[in-house]
């Protein structure tokens, strides 16, 4: 990942990117829309094969750019060959110099091959993907990036009534996004991430109020991508520290939920010595989707329905051991400074008096192993506060200690 890119005007092409060999007709017809708009354009073949074509990039110079060797890309076996151009293409797109925006069409091999070269592409740089998957699950294909994904309703197979208006739809909103000409960033802030759910909000709305004027406050949602964006722009440099508030994602991965973190999660912290403070947010709920995907061994639990899409089930004083033991040991790697604060009275708008996850048990066994097991230092500490975690007292003890290691 790289750092955030503000749309120039005056840089000079969109790049057009398909195999010419089967979506020819659509990608010139995309093509023709952003000349329409004055555009200039360059028309790259990706299709795996040797093959003449109106091309302004050939599939034979795309595959040039392959790290090792070209002639992967021109085998026999179609899966290796999709997997060599794709890194062929990576590399040739991440080495232009004149790109103002990229929109690829594809079906399964295409995606396969254009997705992680947009991938590597700047934040801001517009990219757009038209692709037969793009109505099913599309982590893979957008990963941590600001691809937009486009289903095309029909194939990609010929123009239609249909695939007109989308390809046109997508055609002109790639126009849109480069001719919109935004201003280059010019906050001087340091910028900052914060983990976030609907059921520690609050606790993220009074940090950030606190902390808005001095810094940039981005908050990631924790459900998986968003933790792994955020620690991505942090390993990248382009976050200068994380206050952690929703660490829930952690239950997720250890306990089979719909939004788990990365296995590395707390390595970018580790890694770049960041200042860091966190806390135990939705630590009391694992997350899953439709009551119908619940595990056989959590539908008797305590659930409660988020949404009609969420279903969350109670951590236990035994998962909560656990969570806290993985929290510290994580924790222990990071010689960086560190803030952990726990909340006494609750680390969710589900726990607390009255609602549906207050236990005061689990709640304790969380604590206490996180106590427990981490190690303390002169810059690691962890403390208890007497509050909520969406109390405003919460809220202002996380701020203050994150003003604190910036001293």
């Amino acid at each position: 990942m790289h750092e955030p890119f503000s749309v120039n005007p005056k840089l000079r092409k969109a790049y057009v990117v398909g195999t010419l060999d089967t979506k020819g007709e659509e990608l010139n017809y995309v093509r023709e829309i952003l000349r329409a708009r004055e555009i200039a354009t360059s028309l790259v073949d990706i299709a795996p094969r040797k093959a003449r074509s109106e091309a302004d990039v050939s599939s034979e110079s795309v595959a040039a750019h392959h790290p090792t060797n070209s002639d992967l890309v021109f085998c026999e076996d179609r899966g290796q060959a999709i997997q060599s151009m794709s890194e062929a293409f990576r590399s040739f797109l991440v080495s232009r110099t004149d790109l103002a925006g990229v929109i690829g069409l594809g079906g399964s091999g295409g995606s396969a091959i254009i997705a992680p070269a947009l991938q590597a592409l700047r934040i801001g740089i517009p990219k757009i993907l038209v692709s037969t998957l793009a109505s099913g699950d599309v982590t893979a294909y957008v990963g941590t990036s600001d691809i937009q994904m486009i289903n095309p309703v029909t194939d990609i197979a010929g123009l239609n009534r249909i695939s007109r208006i989308v390809l046109g739809n997508a055609a002109n909103s790639l126009a849109g996004m480069i001719l919109g000409n935004l201003p280059a960033d010019v906050d001087a802030r340091p910028p900052i991430g914060l983990t976030t759910y609907g059921v520690t909000t609050p606790c993220v709305r009074h940090v950030t109020e606190m902390l808005r004027d001095r810094f940039d406050c981005l908050a990631f949602h924790a459900t998986n991508i968003g933790g792994r964006s955020m620690e991505n722009l942090l390993e990248s440099g382009l976050l200068s520290g994380l206050i952690d508030i929703t660490t829930s994602d952690i239950t997720d991965l250890l306990f089979g939920g719909a939004f788990p973190a990365a296995e590395n999660r707390l390595d970018a912290t580790r890694q770049t010595r960041t200042p860091y403070v966190g806390s135990c947010g939705a630590l009391d709920m694992i997350n899953f989707r439709e009551p119908s995907t619940l595990p056989s061994q959590y539908r008797q639990r305590n659930l409660y329905q988020h949404n009609p899409f969420i279903t969350l089930v109670r951590t236990t004083t035994s998962e909560n051991e656990r969570v806290g033991h993985w929290l510290a040991e994580r924790l222990n790697r990071c010689d960086g400074p560190i803030r952990f604060l726990i909340p006494e009275k609750g680390v969710s708008a589900l726990d607390a008096p009255g609602k549906p996850f207050f236990d005061p048990e689990a709640d304790a066994a969380l604590f206490a192993a996180i106590e427990k097991a981490i190690v303390p230092t002169e810059n690691r500490r962890v403390e208890r506060l007497p509050f909520h975690i969406n109390d405003p007292e919460f809220g202002a003890a996380i701020a203050a200690n994150y003003l604190q290691l910036q001293n």
